[in-house]
């Protein structure tokens, strides 16, 4: 057994300082000490896969990051651990509990999750070992480690097995109310437009100092056959992760960071919309093109036609938020705010298709990742 600071210490100082994930019960003494030491950074995510993307933004603003996450929520890493860092090669570092743990007596739930936690991540091609268990283990661990994802530039991870840190207090202050949000209405009932002609707003407004991660599926595809830059991020997996990634740059930049989202997206991760609202990037807009289909996939419907997405974020936190069905609409949405402390959501409703014969991203996902890195570090 080890104290908390034994490894964050000198993983602070290797440059591990941003940490993210969802609690387990093994865990409680290194999150409690992260949440209260003022020299490390902890976002916490509604749900392992959005602390994964959260860490990936992270990384792509100059952190070096760790994921926390019990082998239960490892299930819910597996989309963005292999559409996303593995694609991109985003690094990070993981402590991934190890509840079910063959020969150790645990609930019911963990009877299979434990047993094949090692080749789980053995599966995802993530190499592992065991959370260190002494004091005299940890610098060879993180060396160890270190070098893993230097020569991969992919993620590693610690499984830590029950009783591995000693009690650690915590010390929290509660988290205080935002003040209520406002809602702006700019719909105007006619005709919606394309999501290309929503994009050529987006292009028009856009900063070119702001970063900009454009959702898997036809927003990417449309935005880099519309102009391909520097400040752009085309995710090309890992569905629903865009405001999480998006949500680690802003939280480490003082650029303007816009998402580009769809509907569909944004439903399979609705958490991530609180964990926006409770952390309070001011410099984050969130944008939904919300055309009411899967159109990657056929078109079949999705369900936001009853979803007030502006409303829920609102709800959730957020500064403002915006409705509009128009180009002028959405004009006056971005003019708003980029004048303004956000977080922002613009909810645009558009038609459902897309360009014919539309391409793909020519540029691979590694070099995408490191040209906005270094877009964002200039």
């Amino acid at each position: 057994m080890i104290k908390a600071d034994d490894f964050l210490l000198p993983a602070r100082d290797a440059g591990y300082d941003f940490f993210t994930g969802v609690p387990c019960s093994f865990l409680t003494e290194i999150i409690n000490r992260v949440i209260s030491e003022t020299s490390l950074d902890y976002v916490g995510a509604a749900s392992e896969g959005e602390a994964v993307a959260i860490a990936s933004g992270a990384w792509l603003a100059g952190r070096k990051t760790v994921v926390m996450c019990q082998n239960s929520g490892l299930g819910n890493t597996v989309n963005p651990l292999t559409s996303l860092n593995h694609p991109f090669r985003i690094p990070t570092m993981m402590i991934v509990t190890w509840r079910g743990q063959p020969g150790i007596t645990d609930e019911p739930q963990h009877e299979l999750m434990g047993p094949i936690t090692p080749e789980l991540l053995d599966t995802m091609r993530i190499p592992h070992s065991v959370f260190p268990q002494s004091e005299d283990e940890i610098p060879g661990a993180l060396a160890h480690a270190q070098k893993i994802m230097d020569e991969t530039e992919l993620p590693f991870a610690f499984v830590m097995p029950k009783g591995s840190v000693a009690p650690e207090k915590l010390d929290e202050s509660p988290r205080a109310l935002p003040p209520r949000g406002v809602l702006t209405d700019y719909s105007e009932g006619g005709d919606r437009p394309t999501r290309y002609q929503a994009l050529e707003c987006h292009i028009a407004h856009v900063p070119n100092t702001a970063g900009v991660i454009a959702s898997t599926g036809k927003s990417g595809r449309e935005l880099f056959t519309l102009d391909d830059r520097d400040q752009h991020l085309y995710q090309v997996g890992s569905m629903g992760c865009a405001s999480g990634m998006a949500l680690g740059v802003a939280l480490n930049t003082d650029r303007k960071v816009f998402a580009l989202d769809g509907d569909g997206a944004v439903l399979m991760k609705m958490g991530a919309l609180a964990t926006v609202g409770a952390y309070q990037p001011n410099n984050l807009i969130h944008v939904v093109l919300d055309n009411g289909v899967h159109d990657s996939t056929g078109g079949q419907s999705t369900v936001s036609a009853s979803v007030e997405f502006a409303e829920i974020a609102i709800s959730s936190g957020y500064a403002t938020a915006a409705k509009c069905d128009s180009v002028g609409g959405l004009e006056k949405a971005y003019t708003a705010a980029l004048a303004s402390d956000g977080p922002h959501l613009i909810h645009m409703r558009i038609q459902p298709g897309s360009l014919k014969e539309l391409g793909r991203p020519t540029v691979k996902p590694p070099e995408v990742a490191r040209r906005f890195k270094a877009f964002l570090a200039g």
